[in-house]
């Protein structure tokens, strides 16, 4: 049932107002002052407010103030009996739906009340649409790196815990934060995020913070920060090793007491926030060399996840090239062997992001047919040496051929290889560890209940195996 808050001081117009509503088969609720209607904000469902401007304890603007901040899904209608244009061109600014005068009409309280509510019904109806049509972008791979930390993510994203992403530029910092927060209970709320490299020292903390009018030379009107505008759902600020140690005071200030200011305000504004946080330096060091608070490391850091480089997990190149290249259109691309060799053997010094800057020039530039390793160089604009970081891709097959148990499994294709050889490894460290499920799983860097599953997949049973 639609639940509507009157906020009125005059007893009167609150029970006008609720018979008016009742009739329409409304569910009224009413306040005498606008501290009473944010409590029961607090503790209610509400659909929408009526909220009168000249109040007690607290003006009516600032109550809209702190309804739009805290409850933006929920439209207000302002009434007053002293209306004047600036008042109503005001309230409209801070996002009430109507300015009403008092006395009320009958016919145009409920005509803008339905009017009210049905725009919020359509606004939820656009957000669940987008939400349930979009394809998110997901973290692509297969390999034990990358594994572990989609692990960390998914475990992560259920709770409510500050975040700390770590790993080289290009890797998708990014990615993992847009995860976290698609896997979340703020899912539907917003992601904002903030390059703290990308904005000058001297104006970081209106970035953060927001600023009142005349605040400084340039702040002709109020704005609201970053913190404002995640209301509710996600702050991710990137590169955070970069942010002055002024501004990381304040961010440590907010985290302990979840309030702001405006820059050029004085009032104090509520903030539920939850912040990831990411950074291609070693934060520990930074703290060592004084450019680092160490006490927002730790508040930050409450779980730390690393997003491998590209070098560490080579075999995942493929996957995410063909990836991009799908969503760039290109169908079916074919690689010949040398270009295979190419993508295995290179360094990706630029990580999934030249990875990418390779997928949108073959999608330009490349003509069709197969793509050759000679295409790869020139797209990569690199010559030959750039692909012996590791190994001559010349020199393959020069590879030792391996003996026992592996011999066996070499001469398998590719998945059965891969189950031969997790079932090998898997019986091995189990009795390496005397069947302990827990010391093995802590062993090989799985969680027991996933080596728990790996077991009954591949019908592994070990005399004494237990799991502690």
């Amino acid at each position: 049932m639609t639940r509507i808050l009157i906020i009125d001081d005059e007893p009167g117009i609150r029970r006008t107002l609720a018979s008016i509503l009742e009739d329409e088969k409304y569910q009224v609720v009413t306040a005498e002052d606008a501290l009473l209607g944010l409590e029961i904000l607090d503790r209610e469902t509400i659909n929408l407010i009526f909220l009168d401007v000249l109040l007690p304890r607290m003006g009516g603007m600032d109550a809209l103030e702190k309804i739009r901040s805290g409850w933006p899904e929920i439209e207000v209608v302002v009434i007053s009996g002293h209306a004047n244009v600036d008042m109503a061109v005001r309230a409209v600014k801070l996002g009430a739906f109507d300015f009403l005068e008092k006395p009320l009409s009958l016919d145009k309280v409920l005509t803008v009340c339905r009017n009210a509510l049905v725009l919020q019904k359509l606004r939820k109806e656009n957000r669940d649409l987008k939400k349930n049509t979009a394809v998110p972008d997901e973290i692509i791979g297969i390999s034990g790196e990358i594994n572990k930390a989609k692990a960390l993510i998914k475990q992560a994203a259920a709770s409510d815990a500050r975040i700390l992403i770590t790993g080289e530029n290009g890797t998708g910092k990014e990615l993992a934060a847009r995860s976290i927060h698609q896997g979340s209970a703020r899912a539907d709320k917003p992601f904002v995020e903030l390059n703290c490299a990308a904005i000058p020292d001297t104006l970081i903390e209106s970035e953060l913070f927001g600023h009142e009018k005349g605040a400084f030379t340039d702040a002709v009107s109020i704005r609201k920060g970053r913190f404002e505008l995640a209301a509710g759902g996600t702050l991710f600020l990137d590169e955070i090793g970069d942010m002055s140690l002024q501004a990381q005071s304040k961010v440590l200030r907010v985290i302990q007491e979840q309030k702001i200011e405006r820059l050029g305000g004085e009032k104090t504004i509520d903030t539920d926030v939850r912040i990831v946080a990411a950074t291609n330096k070693d934060l520990e060091q930074e703290c060592k060399l004084g450019r680092f608070r160490q006490d927002l490391y730790f508040r930050l850091n409450v779980i730390p996840i690393r997003i491998p480089p590209l070098r560490e997990r080579l075999e995942d190149v493929p996957l995410i090239l063909f990836h991009f290249l799908k969503t760039l259109g290109v169908k079916n691309p074919e690689f010949d062997q040398e270009a295979l060799d190419f993508l295995a053997f290179y360094e990706w010094p630029g990580n999934v992001r030249e990875l990418r800057n390779l997928a949108e020039r073959i999608a330009v530039m490349h003509g069709g047919g197969r793509i050759s390793g000679k295409a790869v160089m020139d797209l990569l604009q690199k010559n030959p040496e750039a692909f012996k970081g590791r190994k001559d891709p010349q020199a393959v097959s020069d590879l030792p051929v391996p003996d026992g148990p592996l011999a066996e499994i070499m001469e398998l294709n590719y998945v059965n290889a891969r189950e031969s050889f997790e079932k090998y490894y898997l019986e091995f460290h189990l009795s390496k560890n005397h069947g302990i499920i827990s010391r093995t799983a802590e062993t090989i860097g799985i969680y027991p209940s996933n080596l728990h599953a790996k077991l009954r997949k591949y019908r592994i049973t070990m005399p004494n195996t237990k799991d502690e």
